[in-house]
């Protein structure tokens, strides 16, 4: 039994005095890694990246001109669609009425709003093509973003 008891404690022991290397090279190692002063050069420019990649994202969701050219944008969406809709071409009306969902800020609103004034036949068909419009969205963001990384 003593030596069960013994060999118990040179495991511990052993396993703290690994703990105790383990942490003194991670503190080690990333002393060595805030010293070195292309370290420091790259952080700054990340930072600096994410700062104007903010500020630009803000300028984006807080300019009054460009909030009223998306709003001009989904009145003239819906005028379209209304008009299309009255003429009968129910799938050019579906179309403007979905990219009116797309710039509306409130879309679910909009959907309540239009389940209950269009018929049952271009509401379902509205219902349609909504996750197509959207694909086709991300890809034209996913686009933009890419050609404005390069630009930077």
């Amino acid at each position: 039994m003593p030596c069960v008891h013994s060999l118990l404690s040179l495991l511990a022991a052993l396993a703290a005095c690994g703990a105790v290397a383990f942490l003194g090279y991670c503190v080690y190692f990333d002393w060595k890694r805030h010293g070195d002063p292309t370290f420091k050069r790259r952080l700054r420019d990340k930072r600096r990246a994410q700062r104007r990649k903010a500020e630009g994202r803000g300028a984006q969701l807080w300019d009054p001109a460009r909030n009223e050219k998306w709003q001009e944008l989904f009145l003239q969406e819906i005028q379209m669609g209304e008009l299309w809709l009255s003429r009968g071409e129910h799938r050019m009306g579906v179309e403007h009425l979905s990219n009116a969902l797309l710039v509306c800020g409130q879309p679910q609103e909009l959907l309540k709003v239009f389940k209950h004034t269009l018929p049952p036949q271009v509401f379902e068909m509205l219902l349609h093509t909504i996750p197509l419009i959207c694909q086709q969205f991300e890809a034209d963001m996913n686009e933009q973003e890419y050609l404005e990384d390069d630009r930077d």
